[in-house]
Formats: structure tokens, sequence, C-alpha cells
């Protein structure tokens, strides 16, 4: 079945490989992003994407976004949270001279929490009316690997929160026919995100490519009842996309057994 598919920072490297697997699998796409010559490069390249050019960083934006798809296809069928800022917008060598509390004003801070937080939660708001009208939808999360939410400030705490509200959504969406998930390439990916001081090798990164056949398989029926789940899709395999080796519960679930809960009637 043809799905209308909302994929946020759609022009970037990450979003062009999604946009592309996408369409080979027959859907719909809405490519949102902010920059306007790069969602041209885009539709250049896959003439059926609909694009539509919008700040996530704004509550206008997010609202906009969702308004200009419906508007062309009056509906909203998968949500592909994408979009993002990291370490090196701050300066290009911030991928591994790591940012210190000391660069990192209110403004900075609310930038980071403001696009790769609150935008994913405004955009499910506004969409989720219409996956439960419907019995059916979609919510892919990018957040990042484990190891870069402890290091890399404010980028990785704004991952772990999306981690965080991934799981709790997964929870609460259970039984609707919706379904949440996480997916993340599961390392340094050649894109423009990583800056070009970063000091790593190119041709060692993970390609963007790696994250295309994973999405398009949570868009399947296929993958009817998996939510919650977190990929990596540098190990993910289509031959056996439920492998324990690519997929895990979202967040640290094992880390519940610290909760220390009072006795009754105290």
């Amino acid at each position: 079945m043809t799905r209308v598919v909302l994929i946020t920072g759609a022009a970037g490297g990450i979003g062009r490989a999604m946009v592309g697997s996408v369409l080979e699998a027959g859907h719909r796409v809405v490519a949102l992003d902010r920059d306007h010559a790069a969602l041209d490069a885009l539709v250049a390249a896959h003439p059926g994407v609909h694009p539509v050019v919008a700040d996530l960083a704004t509550e206008a934006g997010c609202r906009d976004g969702v308004a200009a798809a419906m508007a062309r296809f009056g509906r909203i069928d998968a949500l592909v949270n994408n979009a993002g800022i990291g370490a090196s917008s701050l300066r290009p060598d911030a991928e591994t001279r790591l940012p210190s509390i000391e660069e990192l004003d209110a403004a900075i801070w609310d930038r980071f929490f403001a696009i790769n937080v609150r935008a994913p939660m405004l955009l499910l708001r506004t969409v989720l009316p219409m996956m439960r009208a419907g019995g059916w939808g979609r919510v892919v999360n990018n957040t990042t690997s484990y190891r870069t939410m402890l290091r890399v400030l404010p980028y990785g705490a704004t991952k772990s929160a999306l981690e965080s509200a991934s799981a709790v959504w997964a929870e609460e969406l259970a039984g609707t026919g919706i379904t949440v998930n996480v997916l993340i390439p599961g390392g340094p990916t050649d894109t423009a995100f990583i800056g070009a001081e970063s000091g790593w090798a190119r041709d060692a990164m993970l390609r963007p490519a790696v994250m295309g056949p994973p999405l398009a398989w949570l868009l399947s029926d296929a993958a009817d009842g998996t939510t919650g789940r977190r990929i990596t899709a540098g190990r993910w395999d289509a031959a056996a996309p439920l492998a324990e080796a690519a997929m895990r519960p979202i967040g640290w679930p094992e880390l519940g057994a610290d909760a220390v809960w009072l006795s009754a009637g105290r």
C-alpha cells in the first residue's frame, strides 16, 4: 500500500538516502527542510518528491510544514524525525574537540532542544489525530549512539531526551496501530553533519545509504507490531530484520532495577 511519508531534514545526506529508499518502496514523500537550494537539488534528483521549506526551530515552521503536506496529499501516514543540529554547527572541529560547558549559553542550548526535541514532539502532536483516525501510523526518530549521548553536549543531551520521549510515545500508543521506533546509523556517517575538521577519515565512516533499507522496512506491513525498538542501521540485515544484533528496546529499560519504590503504607 502506498503511504504518505513526511521526512524532516530530507535534503541532507541521511535525509536524501531515506527519501530515495522510501520512493523506491513506492511511497509518496513530503521532504521538509529549511535549505531551499538543497531541496531544489533533491527534487531534481527525485522529481516525485513534494518539497516543503520550513524552519523546525520555530513552532510556526512545524505547524506550516504539516499544513503544506496536508494541502498536497490530505493525510500523513508516517513521520520520520530526521532533522537535527549537531556539534559541528558550533565549530568545525567540535566532533573531536568537544564543546565545553563554557561554550554553551542559553541561546545555543535552546536552539538545540528546539530542533532536536521540541520539533519532533510538535510534529507528532499535529499528525497524531489523523493517524489515530486511520488506526495506522509510523513514527521513526533518529537519535544517536549511547556513547555520543554521554560525551557530547548539547547534542547528546537532546538525543537522549528524544530517546526517552520515543519510549514514552511507544508505550502510550501501544495497541493503536501506530508504532514508534528509533533508527540510528550506528556511528559517524559521511555527511555534512560531520565537520570538515573532525579528524576522522571519511572513507572509514558509515555511508548514509545504510539508513534507507531499515526505514523502508519499518514503513511496510511486515513491521506491524514492531514498536518501542532501537534499530542500528549499520548492523541491520534485511534477511533477518528482527535480529537482536541490530535491534533492542528503546532507551535503557535494564536500568529500571535501580528504582527504589516506597513500600505500601509509607
